[in-house]
């Protein structure tokens, strides 16, 4: 099976190279995020049609925050658990890139390391299906380098925090730091910070065992890289991941920076 690939690789990068410049010629202009909050991305279409097939009244819980008033805990959080070299790379990690087509070629067989970069989930979110594929994965590259391109890190980082779905109809920092702690996303403890981050991989049904897992590993890299202190990391570890998950109280529809479809 490897030696097949292995003498498969020229034909491999020719169709990839291919697909990339037909891919190109089709990708979407980004260049209005620079000033422009997307009002409604390609993953709350696929949730309110899911909310829709299933016959349920569909909600969309989301209040856009200035990347300046979201916890710095949140933020290096997400960083160190979905994308730690971000502010390094140029849209795409290449060693994780190598490690993912390792990993599904030549051992899986199949799709099953993503190696998305935070810029490259945007792009999916923003723009595309999550289903895996080539013709997707190479789309989600050219869209993430686009972005590096014409917008900043905290822009693209802004976006990213502000659109991400973080469990059922709730999406950004924000919406979900008022929907699991009752609370502004400015004012989150580390451990709150950590527990959100750790919701990413699995927003909408996580497993209690590997949230806690997932919040435990985010603490220990936050105090390894210096971002917390070891009294910070104790007092974290020791405190439940996630104190309520009984809705947005205090969140009026009538409020203009809070956007509920219904």
């Amino acid at each position: 099976m490897i030696g097949f690939i292995l003498k498969s690789m020229p034909l491999l990068v020719l169709f990839l190279a291919a697909v990339s410049f037909f891919e190109y010629r089709r990708l979407p202009d980004v260049s209005a995020l620079r000033t422009t909050n997307p009002q409604i991305t390609s993953l709350m279409r696929l949730r309110a049609g899911q909310f829709q097939e299933k016959g349920h009244p569909v909600v969309r819980r989301q209040i856009w925050v200035p990347y300046r008033t979201i916890s710095a805990h949140l933020k290096w959080a997400v960083i160190v658990n979905e994308d730690a070299s971000f502010f390094q790379h140029g849209g795409i990690d290449l060693f994780e890139l190598k490690e993912a087509l390792r990993d599904d070629l030549l051992e899986a067989g199949r799709f099953k390391r993503g190696a998305s970069t935070i810029t490259m989930q945007l792009a999916r979110n923003l723009y595309l299906s999550p289903r895996k594929s080539i013709v997707r994965k190479i789309r989600e590259t050219l869209i993430a380098l686009q972005m590096e391109r014409v917008l900043s890190k905290h822009r693209i980082f802004e976006i990213y925090l502000n659109v991400v779905e973080w469990g059922s109809g709730i999406y950004g920092a924000e919406a979900a730091s008022r929907h699991y702690f009752d609370k502004r996303v400015s004012t989150l403890t580390v451990s709150e910070a950590a527990t959100l981050a750790a919701l990413l991989p699995d927003p909408s049904s996580p497993d209690p065992s590997a949230l806690r897992a997932r919040k435990d590993r985010i603490l220990r890299r936050l105090r390894a890289q210096g971002h917390i202190s070891p009294s910070e990391f104790n007092r974290a570890v020791h405190a439940p991941p996630l104190h309520r998950r009984d809705g947005l109280r205090g969140m009026s529809p009538s409020r203009p920076e809070e956007r509920i479809a219904g």
